[in-house]
């Protein structure tokens, strides 16, 4: 498990319903659970047993994505029965705390099936909607990125100290590092010039998705990860990582949330050159 941080000193407010202290016993769990499940996923990675079924949308999912949900929830429920859970697997869950828990067990799911190291474990916490604590383990890597309100991002591979995560400081988009996903979801949602026009404008251009892509902005790897279909849990844990190191994480509008079906992780500094290009008329010449 990370090293333990300070916990910083907040101004008292009349309208802050959550303390410093609830954000840190929540960020330790999750950290210490996202490690568990670890475990749980790598039995079945590279496992010529692992059987792939297909969920309604196609998408796929495995023992693994259900059994690390499973872990996951049961233990919240020993350690915070009263906070409310939205799972990919499992569905949501209400509680009366204020706390909401935004699992995605597997992250990468495909990448998993196929033997690459680049799925993640994301555990997110939202307290009225607000995304304030975040936590992305890659079990195959070693790897955690992990962020709370206020605590900054932090970035630990292995079991070395925990190093601060922070976005680069590249401001040209000439030479910034582009990730996506899938190039067929951007024709989905009418953005395939976008997408050209990006791949035109950029220093390198790169399939490092899902959540891994997103990280490598939050570690100083890449500057810009586009995903053009996003739900809330493969959002939740990535707002306050990216925002803790300097970034930000939006939608194709420009707004801060995870429900507005899509993802950017990005510098500041770029944020509205991109924004520019992937809202540009579909109609103009690119």
């Amino acid at each position: 498990m990370a090293a333990t941080r300070s916990v910083l000193i907040y101004e008292s407010s009349d309208d802050m319903s959550w303390s410093p202290a609830d954000l840190q016993t929540r960020l330790e769990f999750a950290l210490k659970v996202a490690r568990e499940a670890s475990g749980l996923i790598l039995q079945y990675y590279h496992n010529p047993n692992l059987t792939v079924e297909k969920k309604q949308d196609l998408s796929p999912v495995t023992a693994a994505d259900r059994g690390a949900e499973e872990l996951i929830r049961a233990r919240l429920a020993e350690e915070f029965p009263d906070d409310a859970i939205l799972g990919e697997e499992l569905g949501e869950s209400p509680g009366t705390s204020g706390f909401r828990w935004i699992l995605d067990p597997v992250d990468g799911t495909k990448s998993f099936v196929h033997g690459v190291p680049l799925f993640g474990t994301l555990i997110g916490i939202e307290y009225d909607r607000e995304c304030l604590v975040g936590v992305c383990r890659f079990p195959a890597l070693d790897e955690v990125v992990y962020a709370s309100r206020g605590q900054g991002s932090w970035w630990q591979k292995g079991t070395s100290t925990p190093e601060r995560a922070r976005v680069s400081n590249v401001t040209q988009l000439s030479e910034a590092t582009f990730c996506q996903t899938n190039i067929l979801r951007w024709e989905a949602v009418d953005r395939w010039s976008s997408l050209m026009t990006m791949l035109r404008s950029v220093g390198l251009s790169r399939g490092w998705g899902d959540c891994y892509g997103h990280v490598l902005v939050a570690t100083g790897r890449a500057e810009i990860m586009v995903d053009p279909s996003l739900n809330p849990w493969d959002a939740a844990a990535l707002v306050p990582i990216l925002q803790e190191a300097g970034g930000e994480f939006i939608d194709w509008s420009g707004q801060t949330t995870i429900y507005g079906g899509s993802g950017i992780s990005i510098v500041p500094s770029l944020k509205s050159e991109v924004l520019a290009i992937l809202n540009r008329s579909q109609d103009s010449p690119q």
